[in-house]
């Protein structure tokens, strides 16, 4: 039987699906390539280019192939355009699960492992954030992946369909052999902005604030390797296939890292000076975000590979040195 992997075209999608057919599985991967892109797939996987709220299409794809279980990455996931496009967020992740659920449900395919967020959490009454925290997100992207969260929650009850949410942080870096990696436009991402600067993209990067309650006054967050993530997401559909309950798991190091200290480990990774300056605040930016993981290492048996900090920015300085412009044809 396969696993089908919904957004396997975009950038976490895509390394989950090398990750699965390295470990020995048959993958099917789904995605609209409104924003993931067809050379990212890989070559072994069966590609169907769809939308999920199609329902019909989802349906003829379920009769087609045998499959066990999803992992479900085709949402919106960008937090400053759902604040000015709302809409949009409702439509593709609200509409966009309730679409595929229906299409699972009609299907007899009853296990789902959902790439949830952090954004979940709001601004957090602590830190580490545990699954057990306040969510209270503050923004329409956060908004609707907690509510994405609870459709599945009502299913559970109701059909018996059962979920793992995986409530990530920021996730970076590239595939080790440097096949993949990340690739979005507009980019919005710190890692990959930096990096900007040595790969001639950019003269200088912008740090919003550097008046928060942190060591430098820059804003800390819980940088997690996208090769982490995708075993993390393999580790909790295997969870599901072996009859566990449904549950939610925070994904992250552990260890928190503030702007300047990202900034100085690229410089210390690419051996270019990499000018910054200090922009104003963005709204709604918390001073410090870090998970506690060790639900997903007691219960998944997870645990990262890539926690270290230069690591993770030498593999992504290997993909966007070598493919500045992504997956575009140079």
């Amino acid at each position: 039987m396969a696993v089908l992997v919904l957004g396997g075209a975009g950038y976490i999608g895509s390394h989950t699906v090398y990750e699965l057919i390295e470990a020995g599985r048959d993958v099917v991967v789904a995605d609209n390539l409104l924003t993931g892109f067809r050379a990212a797939v890989h070559p072994k996987a069966r590609f169907y280019e769809l939308d999920i709220r199609d329902g019909a299409a989802l349906d003829r794809l379920f009769k087609e192939e045998e499959i066990e279980g999803v992992i479900h990455f085709a949402a919106s996931s960008q937090v400053g355009e759902s604040m000015v496009k709302p809409l949009k967020y409702y439509d593709n992740n609200l509409w966009g699960t309730c679409s595929l659920l229906e299409s699972m449900v009609r299907n007899g395919v009853n296990k789902i492992v959902f790439s949830s967020t952090a954004a979940t959490y709001g601004l957090p009454e602590r830190v580490p954030i545990l699954e057990s925290d306040r969510t209270e997100p503050i923004n329409p992207y956060g908004e609707t992946k907690l509510a994405m969260e609870k459709m599945m929650r009502w299913l559970d009850k109701a059909s018996g369909l059962r979920y793992v949410a995986l409530r990530y942080f920021n996730a970076c870096g590239a595939h080790p052999t440097g096949l993949i990696g990340e690739a979005h436009n507009p980019e919005t991402h710190l890692i990959p902005i930096i990096l900007q600067v040595p790969n001639g993209q950019r003269e200088y990067i912008g740090i919003f604030g550097d008046d928060y309650k942190t060591k430098d006054g820059t804003c800390v967050r819980d940088y997690i390797h996208v090769s982490d993530l995708a075993q993390a997401h393999i580790l909790a559909l295997d969870y599901l296939l072996a009859g566990n309950k449904s549950d939610v798991f925070n994904l992250g190091n552990g260890i928190g890292f503030t702007n300047k200290e990202v900034v100085e480990c690229a410089r210390k990774v690419t051996g270019h000076p990499i000018p910054e300056k200090i922009l104003e605040r963005r709204p709604g930016d918390p001073d410090m975000l870090v998970a506690s993981s060790e639900k997903a290492k007691s219960i998944l048996g997870w645990k990262p590979k890539y926690a270290d900090l230069e690591t993770i920015i030498s593999s992504a300085w290997r993909w966007h040195k070598n493919h500045p412009h992504g997956y575009e044809v140079e």
